[in-house]
């Protein structure tokens, strides 16, 4: 007799049909996907070296080109804009750094003491130092050191290795920084006399005012409430003179708390007793270290 059941040869298995539509659905979304990759990849590449120069030309004004500038440039640009094979070195570099902080202190952008250093066999090296920080600047234009000083010289040490850079020019005279009894107490009196030439006419019309309220009180004369503004406006005056001598007064304090931080900072750095810091990377300070022009610590 005859079997009536259905062949498994001739049934179709629903999962493995479902199977491989999901197969050819994920190689559908990978090759979506690496299409896609390949069309975005060009945009994520870096410029080229033209491009990048043509950037930084129209960022930056080389004309007026100053340390400001050189600290806010990245290596890219630093090495797209300027040929490393042209740079200056030796005692050369040395000279047109100091050059270049001498005139960046006298300006007061610097707050450092500026010294050449022995390093034996005819080299010298450049020490920058303030009472916290220093920078030791190396012929070959490598520079070691902590804090404000480093951060400040580095840029000056950077432009001052271009030889299309030329740096600074100090101005002549006494132009380091002082010896700390030769600071003043305060600024200029100006701005402050003539505040209190203000503040006391409004005084004086705050007493007038308050006069003439209290002899229209007492009298009864003026038009009605007459005695009351002038009252007013006497006190007004007379707030106003007071918030302006309270104003003079603060500045005049200010001026004082921030000479005497400032004489502390110069005797830290040993302008007063001729002792140097402790933290300079120097052996021996005292055979090793000659002030810069001969004049540098404000000892002759």
């Amino acid at each position: 007799m005859a079997d009536s059941s259905t062949s498994p040869d001739t049934e179709e298995d629903p999962d493995r049909s479902d199977t491989g539509e999901s197969a050819d659905a994920e190689e559908t979304d990978t090759d979506s996907d690496a299409e896609t990759t390949s069309n975005a990849a060009p945009e994520g590449d870096d410029p080229t070296e033209e491009e990048l120069l043509a950037e930084i030309e129209a960022q930056y004004d080389f004309e007026n080109f100053g340390p400001s500038d050189m600290a806010e440039m990245s290596v890219d640009e630093w090495e797209a804009a300027f040929d490393p094979d042209s740079w200056i070195t030796g005692a050369e570099l040395i000279d047109r750094v100091e050059q270049e902080l001498l005139a960046r202190i006298a300006q007061r952008e610097v707050f450092a003491v500026l010294e050449r250093v022995d390093a034996g066999e005819g080299d010298e090296l450049l020490l920058a130092y303030s009472d916290q920080d220093y920078a030791l600047i190396y012929p070959d234009g490598g520079v070691e050191g902590t804090g404000t000083v480093l951060r400040d010289v580095k840029p000056s040490v950077a432009l001052c290795s271009m030889e299309e850079y030329d740096p600074q020019v100090p101005p002549e005279g006494d132009f380091l920084l002082p010896h700390p009894d030769e600071v003043p107490e305060q600024s200029s009196e100006i701005g402050n006399l003539m505040i209190q030439l203000i503040a006391g006419a409004q005084l004086l019309a705050a007493v007038g005012l308050i006069g003439v309220s209290l002899y229209f009180g007492v009298t009864g004369g003026g038009g009605q409430g007459t005695a009351l503004i002038t009252g007013v406006a006497g006190f007004a005056f007379g707030v106003i003179a007071v918030f302006l001598f309270i104003t003079v007064a603060n500045a005049r304090l200010s001026d004082r708390f921030r000479s005497e931080e400032y004489r502390g900072r110069l005797r830290s750095i040993g302008l007063e007793d001729g002792e140097r810091p402790d933290f300079l990377p120097i052996e021996d300070p005292e055979a090793q270290l000659r002030p810069v022009r001969g004049r540098n610590r404000n000892e002759d």
